[in-house]
């Protein structure tokens, strides 16, 4: 196992990993999501309960991606602080254009 001394050694890594669009686009509607319940929580359209669906929506639409789409383990099983830290860094290079959508 790989072993990283810093998230800016992590990232090439983590980029890597989600080489393929359909992978990424999950990564991303699954982020996005996470901040859709999130922000409907804290403006009270939604229970505080759906809380509890925020591990199940980011990384179930991300898992999908790497079981059918990249064919890889997600990043998560060995590097679970640094691989949260690169699905939002991802999300928000997808977002910005520095990372093909």
């Amino acid at each position: 196992m790989a072993r990283f001394d810093n998230f800016a050694a992590f990232y090439p890594y983590y980029l890597q990993e989600h080489s393929n669009r359909t992978c990424r686009r999950l990564h991303f509607v699954g982020s996005a999501l996470v901040l859709g319940v999130l922000l409907a929580v804290l403006i009270g359209s939604l229970s505080p309960w759906w809380l509890l669906s925020i591990p199940l929506i980011g990384y179930g639409f991300a898992w999908v991606g790497h079981f059918f789409f990249e064919h890889n383990r997600p990043a998560t099983f060995k590097h679970p602080w640094y691989s949260l830290m690169g699905d939002w860094v991802m999300f928000r290079d997808m977002l910005t254009g520095r990372i093909p959508f």
